[in-house]
């Protein structure tokens, strides 16, 4: 994978095609690999939180997830060829496990959220091994959460837990959770287990589903997607204009 550099954050360069098939090869090696993906959002607050940028870093796999991000890095030269959403790659994913009989832990969200999210996902894609399954209000006691994880023998773990949180429980205890495969997957069980409606494919590919999600859920969304969507074109205007000058600088 060819990796860039977005505002001191990395990112890899792939299709969703090229993403399934290198991980698939590392967990056939069992080759742990720690995966993220990074939105507008994350990459702004990764600006001014030292602990989950270098959570991002860590990762093995920096996926692009995020329209806006995608656009930014093309304005600024990149070749990028497409989003990888962290939702579609986590079907993609289940559906791998369950044709190579690789079992899964899911971890994250409330209850019946976690619950529904298994028997949804084993009901789409048979013979998938469901190793376990925790909701993701754990953290009086994390260590018997990871405990639980690695004693399942789940091969890939999908932790569907907030930012920073998520990034930064990956991190902290990679070392320990026994899995090939970690995942931090967001607000992804909120839609498989149907509480949450995706936007239509129109608006996700204008890069309006920030927008889809703030109409849905107002007064959690609006403030967020308001400032770190403010902060980014800032930070984007910036870095073209840099880019720009050095360009004309270099050509003078």
């Amino acid at each position: 994978m060819n990796r860039i550099e977005l505002f001191g954050c990395p990112a890899d360069v792939s299709t969703m095609d090229e993403t399934v098939e290198w991980i698939g090869r590392r967990i056939e090696k069992r080759q742990f690999t720690q995966h993220v993906v990074v939105n507008v959002a994350k990459l702004v607050n990764a600006q001014s939180d030292r602990k989950l940028a270098e959570s991002v870093r860590a990762c093995d796999i920096v996926n692009i997830d995020g329209m806006g991000v995608v656009w930014g890095a093309r304005l600024l030269g990149f070749g990028v060829p497409e989003r990888v959403a962290g939702v579609d790659l986590f079907a993609r994913l289940l559906a791998l496990a369950a044709q190579r009989g690789l079992p899964i832990f899911l971890l994250g969200a409330k209850p019946e959220i976690v619950e529904e999210v298994a028997r949804r996902s084993t009901e789409a894609n048979p013979g998938l091994r469901i190793a376990g399954f925790h909701h993701g209000y754990f953290w009086d006691d994390e260590r018997a959460v990871v405990e639980r994880i690695r004693a399942s023998g789940a091969r890939l773990l999908f932790v569907a837990i907030t930012s920073p949180k998520k990034e930064n429980f990956i991190n902290r205890w990679r070392d320990e959770l026994g899995a090939d495969f970690v995942m931090g997957v967001g607000g992804t069980f909120d839609v498989v287990a149907g509480k949450v409606k995706r936007a239509p494919p129109w608006m996700q590919r204008a890069g309006l589903e920030w927008l889809y999600r703030v109409v849905q859920e107002p007064r959690r969304m609006w403030r967020r997607y308001l400032v770190t969507n403010s902060k980014f074109s800032l930070m984007l205007a910036k870095a073209w204009v840099l880019r720009r000058f050095s360009q004309t600088k270099q050509a003078s």
